[in-house]
């Protein structure tokens, strides 16, 4: 049993964002969870990244019994009105249960794209840290070039011990030791096989198992062999696979140590 903690079934199954889902369009997810099935990806948490989007992957997790659901608001895509926007969100929260909902986000700081505005992106992600601290949730934490400002947050919230995951995680040893620490998961997906990645491959030998968590991000970031390609969750036995390797363990352990440390992130039973 293998879980994808990161995948946008929404994003694979139509080609317009931040549109709604049509009952007509779910039929499409049902051939890439049943690929994932046969690669023993059992579970699912398609991640959101706003309001629409959010409700698109509720959409899917109350269609499919292996499909979970998280709502936030990525970075990228923090608006004017991301306030009424996390209200809405907070409402979904409240029938977290019915709505499948186990996390919030994909929420962060990303300061890679050009004319961002950091103190909204800050804002935004204090409030949905706190949102998943109110609901009892996990959390999905999306950081690119912000690593101090990512950590500065991050460590307002320590002692309230929220359980989150670094998303696709990208820093280095001193940031990788500093997360887990304040009790955080590491996402490894497609990235961790890259040939230029050496850096996050000594991150992936050097940490316990069971501070990893696996991720596809479908349709992005494949792995090496399938660059170019569209990403899918079926691909997690591969990372799984790729890291045993690395480790010099046996796939048995890392499928064990990662789908465990999984649950407990989201509370799945």
């Amino acid at each position: 049993m293998l879980i994808d903690t990161h995948c946008h079934l929404n994003m694979m199954i139509k080609s317009d964002f931040d549109v709604p889902l049509k009952k007509e369009q779910l039929p499409a997810a049902q051939a890439i969870i049943d690929e994932a099935a046969l690669n023993e990806v059992t579970t699912i948490i398609n991640v959101g990244t706003s309001l629409i989007e959010s409700k698109n992957c509720i959409l899917l997790a109350q269609g499919f019994e292996s499909v979970f659901a998280t709502v936030g608001i990525h970075p990228n895509d923090a608006t004017e009105e991301w306030h009424a926007e996390l209200k809405q969100m907070d409402e979904l929260l409240k029938e977290k249960e019915s709505n499948k909902i186990v996390g919030v986000g994909e929420t962060g700081i990303d300061r890679h794209y050009p004319e961002y505005n950091l103190q909204r992106q800050v804002d935004a992600f204090r409030a949905q840290i706190e949102m998943a601290l109110a609901h009892d949730v996990g959390l999905v934490i999306h950081s690119r070039d912000a690593y101090d400002e990512t950590l500065r947050v991050l460590e307002e919230y320590a002692r309230h011990e929220p359980r989150a995951v670094m998303h696709c995680f990208s820093y280095d040893q001193n940031f990788a030791d500093q997360v887990i620490a304040w009790g955080l998961k590491l996402g490894i997906g497609g990235t961790v096989t890259y040939p230029k990645n050496e850096e996050l491959r000594s991150i992936v030998k050097a940490v316990k198992l069971s501070d990893i968590v696996l991720e596809t991000d479908a349709p992005f970031l494949p792995i090496q062999s399938m660059r170019g390609k569209k990403n899918a969750p079926k691909y997690i036995k591969s990372i799984a696979e790729y890291i045993a390797e690395l480790r010099m363990q046996p796939l048995a352990d890392v499928t064990v140590e990662t789908t465990n440390a999984a649950k407990k992130l989201f509370s799945l039973v």
